[in-house]
């Protein structure tokens, strides 16, 4: 199968940092590679990849100081897709909305998106609205309750590669914070729950400039106690030793999380996930049996009293079973396979 994945710029693939999107479109292009198909990926040029590369930037945006605004490069590359789109079996779109409008005017070609982000936000109702007929991939069922009358197709979790983390039997000693900084994310729960546990906190975490005056305020007065340590922002080499030797992640989201990927990274780790009941995390985890699920501070100190009683070997096999690159990447063939043999979409436009 010939198949185009066409990924965001602000990160290159895989990301050199933090990105979660991008981290996605990297394993899901090199096991299809792997599993005998051509892959064309549309990504910055500073990505790297067995797929055919066609860049629109030289260097990914997040990081490129020069940028000004980033949706003109986008729209370069939706045209950059435009001009070789009748060459691929499908393409597979991880970039939002914004090819809708050319995708819905091109009723001939295979197309398929996954949605990355949260749907809560009033501004998006009427896109999918009117753009109803655009086949849609959600990466967990709770992601789309805010628009049900949306066109979807399928919901694909997200994997990773099973050797990409290796399995940390023992416990460790200190509590683990991993992945940005910012009102929903949580953060000053888990510095409280660890306050209160008496167990060390390691928060890995990046700032992004929009939450900078978030971090300055709320969150760095919290960070002068001696249970808490905050360590930045922490690349791929360092995750596996930093999650795998933590007693348990904290995972204290405060909004509809579509999925969550450092929750699976745990998992392969062997550490248990203690998370809050939102968005996803009643599909990633069962309770006592890769971690705990907890409406408040409170619950969060008792479930670190019984961290002990979840099997650290529990968690790496739930982890192999569900969240792995191949079998995301299988889920994926699937629903190609449903849209190429039955058209299961149909464009529609409505306005």
């Amino acid at each position: 199968m010939k198949i185009a994945q066409i990924a965001p710029l602000y990160e290159s693939i895989p990301p050199k940092m933090y990105g979660g999107t991008e981290r996605i479109v990297y394993y899901l292009t090199e096991e299809l590679i792997k599993q005998g198909h051509h892959v064309t990926l549309f990504a910055s040029g500073d990505s790297r990849t067995n797929a055919e590369l066609v860049s629109i930037c030289d260097n990914s945006l997040r990081l490129n100081q020069q940028c000004v605004d980033p949706f003109a490069h986008h729209i370069v590359q939706l045209q950059l897709v435009q001009n070789r789109i009748s060459e691929f079996d499908i393409v597979h779109y991880h970039t939002d909305y914004f090819h809708f409008p050319s995708s819905s005017l091109n009723k001939e070609v295979n197309h398929v998106t996954t949605v990355h982000g949260r749907l809560d936000i009033i501004d998006l109702q009427n896109v999918y609205t009117v753009f109803n007929g655009i086949p849609l991939i959600s990466i967990s069922n709770n992601q789309r309750i805010p628009i049900p009358y949306a066109n979807w197709v399928g919901t694909v979790y997200h994997g990773l590669p099973f050797n990409l983390y290796k399995f940390y039997p023992s416990q460790g000693k200190y509590l683990a914070f991993l992945g940005r900084i910012s009102p929903e994310k949580g953060v000053e729960r888990a510095i409280e729950i660890a306050k209160r546990s008496g167990i060390k906190l390691i928060i890995a975490a990046k700032i992004s400039n929009v939450d900078e005056i978030y971090f300055q305020t709320t969150i760095k007065p919290l960070l002068n106690n001696e249970l808490i340590e905050f360590i930045g922002e922490i690349g791929e080499k360092e995750k596996g030793d930093f999650l795998g030797n933590a007693i348990a992640l904290l995972f204290p989201i405060d909004w509809p999380e579509p999925f969550g990927i450092v929750m699976i990274e745990s998992l392969a780790c062997g550490t248990p996930v203690i998370g809050f009941n939102k968005g996803s995390v009643p599909e990633i985890l069962t309770e006592g049996e890769n971690g705990f699920i907890i409406d408040s501070i409170e619950a969060g100190v008792k479930a670190i009293t019984n961290i002990n009683s979840v099997d650290r070997a529990k968690c790496r096999a739930i982890f192999e079973e569900k969240f792995s690159a191949e079998r995301m990447t299988n889920d994926y063939l699937k629903i190609y396979e449903q849209i190429l043999k039955k058209k299961v979409f149909s464009n529609t436009v409505n306005y």
